[in-house]
């Protein structure tokens, strides 16, 4: 049978190959097998036909579930019916192998119908020789744009901003303003705000369309505008950026130069993107596993791991050195090496609890003095007072269990002990990390895991040591 009227995979079974999301909202299995056959097949026609419905959001999730020699596949049959913009949808690494494999000419082409901030997405992952050829192949006035996105630091505002805005001068009114709206090809696809600038594209004020609308055609902009501006400097990290939008409830803030002249726009959707990346790059560092995506390959992984797990080693061979410090305290009474991991176990536990709360803080700018204080003071006590609780429990049932009840007093102290450093471990390690300027996602769990360990260990075996006359 050719393969023109072949049946398609799932009509056999009553089950429809056309939908695209499961019950449970994922790519459909069976979707996606009838995509790959056309894909296998050439069958060019039926590809954009399955293709065309779905939004860059879903032709993204297409583009990771496809195996790499697919994915640049199911863009060349595309062509001029795939969107670009599907490109920012998915792992860095899925995205620059795509790129890897498509021709500078195809990526032009692409890049011309984007966004600003999407296209700069995309450029900024190619190799500048490839970025170079990209951008010759543009527009004069798109590629000038273009550049000046991508002399901005990564990870910017700048980077993140669109170009196109709307601008009016202050001695316009209502009328005309609305007059130009109507007759002008080159506005911006979606905008919230209108901007009032001078004849260097000082911003002078701003109007929110919802004002602007509800206002007579003879009003005048300059009476109408809100002078007080919160403005982004387009060098500006991205993550503080989307603190401004967060404290002041904005949908779009304008992006000024050095010279304080409006070179761009942020939204909220843009906004949305930096909150989720920042929230995932921190998480992530939080394990140690740095800007790892689980499209990457065994080799990126393995090397993206190796170097903290090296330090995890270090700090390992330190705790067991000091374990070996009371070699002749454990063999004299084994119950130690039973209990002696639950006071560590507890103290990290306790470490990490309140090294979040701090790290999220400090992302956050949310520890001035007063505050700073409040949280050492508060996460001291509440060390001390989860270490007396949990002294009594567990002193009680190693009591119970060994019918000793001088060992049971003995992890209750040391439970206390490490409770209380792992609460202060756990605020001062993130604020010294801080104050060093080192990130503190990336080596607080370390450092605060080794105190409590060091301590937890230190604290029980020397106190049994000295309370039953070991040494």
């Amino acid at each position: 049978m050719s393969s023109d009227t072949e049946i398609a995979p799932g009509e056999e079974t009553g089950i429809d190959p056309n939908a695209f999301r499961d019950t449970e909202d994922r790519i459909s299995p069976l979707w996606l097998e009838r995509l790959r056959a056309y894909l296998a097949a050439g069958r060019r026609e039926d590809v954009t036909t399955v293709m065309e419905p779905l939004h860059a959001a879903d032709v993204g999730d297409v583009l990771e579930s496809l195996d790499p020699d697919e994915r640049p596949a199911l863009v060349r049959m595309l062509g001029d019916n795939f969107d670009y913009s599907a490109l920012t949808e998915v792992d860095e690494s899925v995205r620059v192998d795509i790129l890897d494999a498509l021709s500078n000419a195809d990526i032009a082409r692409g890049v011309s119908g984007l966004d600003n901030d999407d296209a700069v997405a995309l450029l900024e992952d190619l190799e500048q020789e490839d970025r170079d050829e990209v951008l010759s192949k543009l527009p004069t006035f798109e590629r000038l744009s273009l550049k000046r996105s991508l002399d901005f630091p990564e990870e910017s505002a700048g980077r993140r901003m669109q170009t196109d805005f709307i601008a009016i001068p202050p001695f316009w009114t209502v009328g005309q303003t609305i007059d130009y709206l109507r007759t002008e090809p080159e506005l911006p696809d979606e905008f919230y705000q209108i901007y009032v600038v001078d004849a260097s594209y000082q911003v002078l004020g701003t109007i929110p369309l919802d004002k602007f609308l509800r206002s007579g055609r003879e009003t005048s902009i300059e009476a109408l505008m809100n002078t007080n501006l919160v403005l982004v400097d387009a060098n500006e990290d991205q993550e503080e950026a989307a603190r401004d939008f967060e404290r002041y409830d904005l949908v779009e803030v304008g992006v000024v130069d050095e010279s304080r002249r409006l070179v761009g726009v942020l939204t909220i959707d843009d906004i949305v993107d930096v909150i989720h990346e920042e929230a995932d790059e921190d998480i992530k560092l939080l394990a140690g596993v740095g800007d790892e995506d689980i499209s990457d390959t065994t080799v990126s992984t393995v090397r993206s791991r190796v170097p903290w797990l090296v330090v995890n080693l270090i700090t390992a061979v330190l705790v067991s050195l000091v374990i070996g410090l009371f070699n002749a305290t454990i063999e004299q009474m084994v119950a130690l090496a039973v209990l002696m991991p639950i006071v560590a176990s507890m103290g990290g536990n306790a470490g990490t609890q309140t090294m979040t709360v701090t790290v999220r803080a400090l992302a956050m700018r949310e520890l001035d003095g007063r505050r700073l204080r409040r949280l050492i003071t508060r996460e001291m006590v509440v060390g001390m007072v989860n270490g007396v609780i949990f002294a009594i429990l567990i002193g009680l049932v190693t009591a119970a269990r060994f019918g000793d009840i001088g060992l049971g007093v003995v992890i209750g102290l040391a439970m206390v002990i490490n409770l209380i450093v792992a609460g202060t471990a756990g605020i001062l390690i993130p604020l010294g990390l801080d104050k060093a300027k080192a990130d503190p996602a990336i080596a607080s769990a370390v450092f605060v895991t080794t105190i409590t360990d060091v301590v937890g260990f230190f604290a029980f075996l020397g106190i049994a040591g000295l309370w039953f006359g070991l040494f």
